[in-house]
C-alpha cells in the first residue's frame, strides 16, 4: 500500500487540485492532476457510495488502487497532485495487471510519466 506521505492530509489540497487541476476521463477511473510547490507526489483515490454502498467493498477497492500507484510512482519524476476517481464498480473485480495498465495509461496521458 501506498505510504502516508505520498497522501493528501487536508481537504485543502484536495479542492485546490480539483479546481486548478485537467481531467483525464476513462470509462473506469478518471484521472484529475495539477502539478505543486511541494517537490514530493500526493495521491487520492475517491470511490463513491453511489458505485458500491458497502464500504469494505469501497476500501478493497481503494486498497487496490493505490497498490497499483505505489508500483507505478518511482517511473514520476515530477512533484504532481493526483486524484484518482473511480466511475464503475467493474475495478472490484478487474484483473489487477488490467488495473496497473490502465493506471500506467493515463499517467501516459497525462504526461506526468
Amino acid at each position: 500500500m501506498l505510504s502516508k506521505s505520498f497522501r493528501f492530509h487536508s481537504r485543502g489540497g484536495v479542492r485546490h487540485t480539483y479546481q486548478h487541476g485537467k481531467t483525464i476521463r476513462d470509462s473506469k477511473i478518471s484521472l484529475v492532476f495539477a502539478s505543486n510547490a511541494r517537490n514530493r507526489q500526493r495521491y487520492a483515490v475517491v470511490v463513491s457510495k453511489k458505485i458500491l454502498k458497502s464500504a469494505v467493498g469501497r476500501n478493497r477497492i481503494r486498497r487496490r488502487v493505490y497498490e497499483a500507484i505505489r508500483l507505478e510512482r518511482p517511473s514520476i519524476q515530477q512533484p504532481v497532485d493526483c486524484i484518482f476517481i473511480v466511475n464503475t464498480k467493474e475495478i472490484a473485480n478487474l484483473d489487477f495487471a488490467e488495473l496497473r495498465s490502465l493506471i500506467h495509461d493515463l499517467l501516459i496521458e497525462a504526461k506526468i510519466i
